[in-house]
């Protein structure tokens, strides 16, 4: 874990336990709404024991990193970009982007609109535009835990919800409530409203390599809307997830894992 003074303000992030090493490849993961850095435990351990540098990042106001919180994603995607130089000592500095559900529309967004800084990205349980209910939107602007209820209950298959588990022990359902319990006031409500109001259609055109990951099972983005974003990006893939949800990060780790390192690793 590090801790970065920018602008004023603690930015805190994993490093997947490696050391910064100068001159290798840099990775950036960045977590959904109301989530933080630890959601990529695995693929950051993972890709640090690979050689790279990690970025596993609580966004402004998420997890231990300070600072108001960001409204749009123009706005999350011109921080995480800053980041990467001032991580990296170096205003040239590039990095591969990996976003889940909001983190996705951050890393399209960068690779549309810091071209320089973004080798690549991969968009994990994505949709552009990304809308959302307003019976979720009110809930989680007044703060009720109904919100969590929804995004949580939306966000897993059935075979989660159920209780079954990749994970020996853990109960992902009830993994994903703790996680968006631990969120502070405004949160899920600043993130759903950012996701609600992107417009793909404003940004510049994307064509870095990108990898769209999809879940078979995905309420929240569904797969038909994942690739319909792979359509939209010149130099893409998709891998699909069969019988997962929204939280593929718990529900199929491995097979994100798998996906990812096939492409990054290649």
């Amino acid at each position: 874990i590090m801790i970065l003074q920018l602008n004023g303000e603690q930015v805190y992030y994993g490093t997947g336990s490696g050391h910064w090493k100068k001159g290798a490849k840099s990775i950036v993961f960045v977590h959904g709404a109301g989530f933080d850095h630890s959601i990529w435990v695995m693929p950051a351990r993972y890709f640090a024991r690979h050689g790279f540098n990690i970025i596993a990042l609580d966004l402004p106001g998420h997890g231990q990193s300070s600072g108001a919180l960001l409204t749009s994603i123009d706005a999350m995607a011109d921080w995480v970009a800053q980041v990467v130089g001032a991580v990296a000592d170096d205003a040239n500095a590039q990095a591969t982007v990996i976003g889940h559900s909001m983190g996705s529309l951050i890393a399209m967004n960068m690779a549309g609109r810091h071209k320089a800084t973004v080798e690549q990205i991969a968009l994990l349980g994505t949709s552009a535009p990304m809308p959302v209910t307003n019976l979720l939107l009110d809930a989680a602007k007044d703060n009720h835990h109904a919100a969590i209820d929804m995004t949580n209950t939306w966000s897993h298959s059935q075979r989660s919800i159920m209780g079954s588990s990749d994970n020996p022990g853990v109960s992902n359902i009830h993994a994903g409530e703790r996680w968006l319990e631990r969120a502070g006031e405004s949160v899920l409500y600043t993130d759903l409203a950012a996701c609600n109001a992107f417009d793909a259609a404003e940004l510049p055109p994307v064509k870095c390599p990108a990898l769209v990951i999809t879940g078979g099972d995905d309420k929240m983005t569904p797969a038909k809307a994942g690739i319909a974003v792979a359509q939209m990006l010149p130099n893409a893939h998709v891998a699909n997830l069969p019988s997962c949800g929204h939280s593929m990060l718990t529900e199929q780790p491995n097979q994100v894992l798998d996906a990812l390192s096939g492409f990054i690793l290649s």
